[in-house]
């Protein structure tokens, strides 16, 4: 492994900027855009990257995923089913006991404000059951 393969591979913030640049298309501007939300949400969140390489956000524990798909971006939010959703941001994966996910298709508009809460009521959940 080269040394720019070592340096990508340990920095997952790179791997995903990566990612969202080799996908090109709506689907990369809208993973950038869900990425800077969550930026904002919570500017202490970190950034990983599991298997197949999907984008993992973290905040004392899994805040949700960012899968890319032909015909949507999936946020998967680990513990979902336990946050309140006033706006119901959640279409997605509905059914289980454990996690939602919200899929994004091209040309979605997100509340970004909702999707914010969203976020910071996932990295409370995350803290308090730490505690």
């Amino acid at each position: 492994m080269n040394e720019s393969a070592n340096t990508r591979a340990e920095n997952p913030s790179a791997l995903i900027d990566a990612r969202i640049e080799e996908l090109g298309d709506w689907r990369g501007k809208t993973l950038a855009h869900v990425r800077a939300l969550i930026r904002q949400a919570d500017p202490e969140v970190v950034e990983d990257v599991k298997c197949r390489g999907v984008p993992v956000w973290e905040h004392a524990g899994i805040i949700c995923t960012g899968e890319t798909y032909k015909s949507a971006v999936k946020l998967t939010f680990a513990k979902g089913a336990a946050l309140a959703d006033p706006a119901q941001l959640f279409n997605s994966s509905l059914e289980g006991n454990t996690r939602r996910a919200i899929d994004l298709h091209e040309g979605d508009v997100i509340n970004e404000d909702a999707f914010k809460a969203l976020i910071q009521a996932a990295i409370a959940l995350n803290t308090q059951r730490r505690r």
